[in-house]
C-alpha cells in the first residue's frame, strides 16, 4: 500500500482495485480525493483514470476525453464506492496518543468557512483556492490566499465545478441551471450575512391566445376533409409548441372530426 491505512480499508481497497482492474496506488489517490471534497465530490490526477478529472456524487463526471462514456461510468462508480467506505469504514488509523500534526479522518478535512454557514453541500479545490457550497441558504464560500468570502448565490442551483485547464490562480468557475458563472456575478457579503435568501415564486407564464384554426369547407364542397385534416395538423403543431394544452387541443380535434 502506497498510504498508511487500516487493516479494514486495506482489503477493501484491494478488492476495490481487483474488480476495477487498477493499481492499489491509483485507487488509494482516488480515495483521498473523495475524501477531501467530503465524500461527495473529488478532483484528480490519475493517469489510469483519464489524467485530471472531476466528480460530484448524483450527476456530474468530467475525465480528460469527455466523449468516453465508459470511463466517466466507471469513475462514477469507483467514487460512489469508495464514498461508500469512508462512510462505513474507519479508512484512516488514528494517531497515536500525544502525538501533534494533522491527522487524516474520512469527511474531516477542517472547517475552514464561517460556523453559521452550516454545513456545506459539497466542497473541493482548484486553482489554489478552496470552495464550500451550501444550498440550504444560497451561499458560496471561498478561500484563496488565505482570506475567505462568502457570496450569496441568489437563485443559482450550483450543479458541479467548471473544470480548467491552466486557469489563474484562486479562481474557480461553477454551474448551474443558467450556466457557467464564477464569482465575479455574485453579490460579496460581508459582517457574516448568512441569513437565507428567500427564493423568489417564478413568474407567471404569459398568456398567449391560441391561433384560430383555419375554417374549414362545408362537408361534403370541395376539398372540405382536406381542409379539415389540414386545421388538425394546424392544431397538432401548436400543442406540440406548447400554445394548446392537451385538454385544448382534444376538444378542438374532436370538434373538427365531428363537421365530417
Amino acid at each position: 500500500m502506497t498510504a498508511a491505512l487500516t487493516p479494514e480499508a486495506e482489503q477493501s481497497v484491494s478488492n476495490i482495485a481487483a474488480r476495477y482492474g487498477l493499481s492499489t496506488d491509483a485507487v488509494v489517490a482516488m480515495l483521498y480525493a473523495v475524501n477531501s471534497g467530503g465524500g461527495t465530490m473529488a478532483q484528480f490526477s490519475i493517469p489510469e483514470l483519464g489524467g485530471s478529472g472531476q466528480w460530484m456524487r448524483g450527476g456530474m463526471t468530467m475525465v480528460g476525453n469527455m466523449f468516453d462514456n465508459n470511463l466517466k461510468a466507471r469513475v462514477d462508480n469507483l467514487c460512489n464506492e469508495l464514498s461508500q467506505l469512508l462512510a462505513t469504514t474507519i479508512v484512516f488509523p488514528p494517531a497515536p496518543a500525544g502525538v501533534g500534526g494533522s491527522q487524516i479522518v474520512g469527511f474531516t478535512a477542517g472547517n475552514w468557512w464561517p460556523a453559521d454557514l452550516g454545513v456545506p453541500s459539497s466542497t473541493g479545490a482548484q486553482n489554489g483556492a478552496r470552495y464550500a457550497i451550501f444550498p440550504a441558504t444560497a451561499r458560496l464560500a471561498v478561500e484563496s490566499g488565505g482570506v475567505t468570502r462568502v457570496y450569496d448565490t441568489g437563485q443559482h442551483q450550483i450543479g458541479g465545478v467548471q473544470q480548467q485547464q491552466g486557469g489563474l490562480a484562486g479562481t474557480v468557475s461553477f454551474t448551474s441551471q443558467f450556466g457557467t458563472f464564477d464569482t465575479t456575478s455574485l453579490v460579496e457579503l460581508t459582517g457574516g450575512q448568512v441569513a437565507a435568501t428567500p427564493v423568489a415564486a417564478p413568474a407567471p407564464e404569459p398568456y398567449v391566445e391560441p391561433i384560430a384554426e383555419p375554417v374549414p369547407s362545408a362537408p361534403g364542397g370541395p376539398g372540405g376533409s382536406d381542409d379539415i385534416f389540414a386545421a388538425i395538423e394546424s392544431l397538432a403543431g401548436l400543442h406540440q409548441r406548447g400554445i394548446l394544452t392537451d385538454e385544448e387541443f382534444a376538444t378542438k380535434k374532436a370538434e373538427l372530426l365531428g363537421r365530417l
